[in-house]
């Protein structure tokens, strides 16, 4: 236990008299300004300084929070010393920091090459085919290509008559380039998912090069690829991060973007795999994916898929129901950060279902140009996994409808933090997994 010498109720006149002695002397008294609150009184370069105490009763709280006041008063001198000495270079080293110069950009530029090459070469099988294959391609710049709408806008269209048609085969390759990128996970934007961290032992910012000094919560670290930084530097990086499995250990709760690109894999494992056994063993089960399975099998595929991945058993020699299959597909999504449709996008869908007919396809086209690629890939796959349950609705009894009833919830979460909002926009919800769904070749056309 902590034993504090506590000075009582004395002016800073006598604390400074008191302290006079030596730099790093400290004492705790109760204010006389405030009586009820009291101050660390703490002698540093022949100065003595007077900070108001705050204390959780677990914790000295401030800009960091510290077990002991020990602790507090050690880390308070090193940023003193700091701020003393360097206080004009602290104050420019991050914005004379170049990134591509950093340590972090230089030791992942190689892994970045590697992770590029072995993108395209998994990714080959989910490419455009048939007979857009057989066509002589048209060269397009992937990094070129952005993520736009496939309808004509009010600029393009005023101008038709000027408008020269382009050669199908250009249209195709344009096309394929756009979809080239949405499966290249290297083209993903991701931030970083910055925590305050205390570094043990010497540590270094992997964005300017120098020390984090302090005794405890010296910087941020990212959670999902360990960079290091100053939290001044942190707000100089861009979104570039590259999740590693070292720091991102589990699939279920990790959003799908940091997924994608920390198994370099535009689509995640638990969808696939569940999509593919399920799909093996048939789609005339009654009620596929409204009967729920046996919820202690799904907690234990779900332990499973975090602990070894890709290497999961989910065959029926493992689990005989389907219904626990489709039950941990629908965890996954329901477990979500960011659901599939995502915050930013949830009010043009919702609005889009409010249109009339004829506009709904227009609105939830808009709002799929605007889902981040992971997602886009994501909800492509399940709304196609989904057509084709449907397809079997005389069997398996899970028409487009039902289907919507049972995903609305899931793939479209309300921002809204009111009950009431979230309740009357539900129904809005299952009608864009419907239109989804019954309308897939359209929406999702190559």
């Amino acid at each position: 236990m902590e034993v504090i010498l506590f000075h009582g109720m004395v002016s800073r006149e006598e604390a400074d008299a008191q302290l006079s002695e030596c730099d790093g002397c400290y004492l705790v008294r109760e204010s006389q300004r405030a009586p009820g609150s009291y101050t660390l009184s703490m002698r540093f370069n022949d100065v003595t300084k007077n900070y108001r105490l705050f204390y959780d009763g677990h914790h000295y709280v401030g800009d960091k929070r510290f077990e002991t006041l020990q602790e507090l008063v050690a880390d308070g001198l090193i940023t003193l010393y700091m701020e003393t000495h360097a206080a004009d270079y602290i104050a420019v080293m991050a914005n004379e920091s170049d990134y591509e110069e950093s340590p972090y950009f230089k030791l992942n530029s190689q892994l970045r090459r590697s992770r590029t090459q072995d993108s395209i070469h998994s990714n080959k099988s989910l490419q455009l085919s048939g007979k857009a294959a057989e066509l002589e391609p048209v060269e397009i710049p992937v990094d070129d290509i952005d993520f736009l709408p496939d309808r004509e806008t009010p600029e393009t269209s005023s101008q038709q008559g000027d408008y020269e048609t382009p050669h199908p085969d250009a249209v195709r390759g344009l096309e394929e380039a756009l979809e080239r990128k949405r499966l290249d996970v290297h083209h993903y934007e991701k931030a970083h998912q910055f925590k305050v961290h205390t570094f043990r032992g010497p540590h270094w910012c992997d964005f300017c090069g120098n020390f984090l000094w302090g005794l405890i919560a010296q910087g941020v670290r990212c959670q999902d690829c360990g960079f290091n930084a100053h939290k001044k530097c942190s707000e100089k990086i861009p979104n570039d991060c590259l999740p590693n499995t070292k720091y991102v250990q589990r699939m279920f709760g990790v959003d799908l973007t940091t997924l994608a690109k920390a198994h370099n894999r535009p689509l995640p494992i638990v969808m696939e795999k569940c999509i593919k056994e399920v799909e093996a063993r048939g789609l005339d089960a009654e009620g596929l994916f409204r009967v729920s399975g046996f919820n202690d099998d799904i907690e234990a595929i779900k332990a499973s898929f975090d602990k070894d991945g890709e290497n999961t058993d989910i065959s029926r020699d493992a689990y005989e129901d389907t219904n626990t299959v489709c039950g941990v597909l629908k965890l996954f999504f329901r477990l979500l950060p960011i659901p599939i449709i995502t915050f930013d996008t949830y009010d043009t869908f919702i609005q889009a279902a409010k249109e009339s007919e004829d506009l709904q396809l227009e609105g939830i086209k808009d709002g799929i140009s605007k889902l981040p690629p992971a997602h886009y890939q994501t909800l492509k796959n399940l709304i196609q996994h989904l057509y084709r349950v449907s397809q079997l609705s005389h069997k398996n009894l899970m028409t487009m409808e039902n289907l919507a009833m049972v995903f609305g919830p899931t793939l479209m979460r309300s921002p809204d933090s009111d009950p009431m909002t979230s309740l009357h926009n539900a129904k809005f919800g299952q009608i864009v997994v419907e239109l989804l769904i019954r309308h897939q070749a359209q929406l999702f056309r190559k």
